[in-house]
């Protein structure tokens, strides 16, 4: 592994090391250069309570790309429409080591702006 992949990996640990001793729901992105993925994840990190992601079909008939920071915005709003739909409303924000930054920052937004706190 690069240098680079374990930094964010190493970073990704201590936020989700502080998370699960918050006892939070949390609220997980990863992104490849194609897609950009979110999940809402239980307090004992065991169950997938609601997940989206720009390679849904029905997303990529509607984006012309899933790597962008417009895709990144239309996944924040779906994934904060279908935590609501859990039962879920506050979720800790694990942004899995990545910046806070560019398509991380546009689905965080997203997500406030649909309701979900964090």
């Amino acid at each position: 592994m690069s240098d680079k992949i374990e930094s964010r990996v190493r970073r990704a640990k201590a936020t989700r090391a502080r998370i699960r001793h918050q006892k939070a729901v949390r609220l997980t992105v990863h992104r490849s250069n194609a897609h950009i993925y979110a999940q809402v994840i239980d307090a004992t990190g065991s169950k997938v309570l609601a997940s989206a992601s720009s390679a849904e079909k029905d997303v990529r008939a509607s984006l012309k790309t899933g790597g962008n920071v417009g895709a990144a915005a239309e996944i924040g709003k779906r994934i904060a429409e279908r935590a609501k739909q859990a039962g879920v409303t506050e979720v800790a924000f694990d942004r899995s080591g990545y910046r806070f930054h560019g398509r991380v920052k546009a689905l965080a937004e997203a997500a406030r702006e649909a309701g979900l706190k964090f």
